[in-house]
């Protein structure tokens, strides 16, 4: 860490320059969010990992962070690169430069923001369950044609999943296809993913909906 604040020194960059390890990620992204700064430096490893990837993310896809400028740095100082540049002058940051040893995503949008919903989404009670190839994950909110849930399993885009889904009278089973999913780092690391049902009773979901809207 030492050798980046330094590489990052000989570069020019002043100000106060705050820094985290990377096994805490948590109070790294909430500096970051509390006080979004001009520069934020990964090092090289933590940026391949799901992670930093994750973290590069949230910050391409938060308008609230489009301040800051992203920056992956080897520890060696033979590697360096731009991964995400501001989108808009950082004024009320100028001359104060942040770097970060780690961070991660925390929150995605409720809505489908790919895209992908073409019926009416109703938000579920807690703690509904939907099953993927046997394992559980949360629904947040679902439609005769597709949800959003939480899951602690990996969840990746194109993923083709078997779906039970239990009723009161008896276990609907059919597929689907994971059309997005994010990393979240909360305080159990989390998959948030959109599934759109490919061969499902749209009939009996809206009923299945219905008594278990919120």
């Amino acid at each position: 860490m030492q050798e980046l604040v330094e590489r990052l020194r000989l570069e020019g960059v002043e100000g106060d320059l705050r820094t985290f390890p990377d096994s805490e990620p948590i109070p790294a992204l909430q500096a970051i969010i509390q006080a979004p700064p001009d520069l934020i430096v990964l090092e090289r490893l933590f940026a391949a990992t799901p992670r930093g990837a994750a973290l590069i993310n949230r910050i391409k896809t938060d308008p609230a962070l489009g301040t800051c400028e992203v920056r992956v740095l080897s520890h060696s100082g033979d590697y360096a690169r731009v991964v995400v540049a501001p989108t808009q002058p950082a004024a009320a940051l100028a001359g104060s430069g942040h770097a970060h040893g780690g961070s991660e995503a925390a929150t995605a949008p409720n809505m489908d923001w790919h895209g992908t919903r073409r019926g009416q989404r109703y938000h579920v009670r807690p703690g509904i369950e939907i099953q993927f190839d046997g394992n559980p994950a949360t629904i947040i909110d679902l439609s005769g044609y597709g949800a959003q849930v939480v899951s602690p399993t990996v969840l990746r885009p194109n993923q083709k999943v078997r779906i039970s889904l239990p009723s009161e009278e008896f276990v609907m089973r059919f597929r689907g296809t994971i059309v997005w999913a994010q990393f979240e780092l909360t305080r159990i690391p989390q998959y948030r993913a959109g599934v759109e049902f490919t061969d499902a009773d749209a009939r009996a979901l809206d009923l299945f909906c219905m008594k278990n809207k919120q």
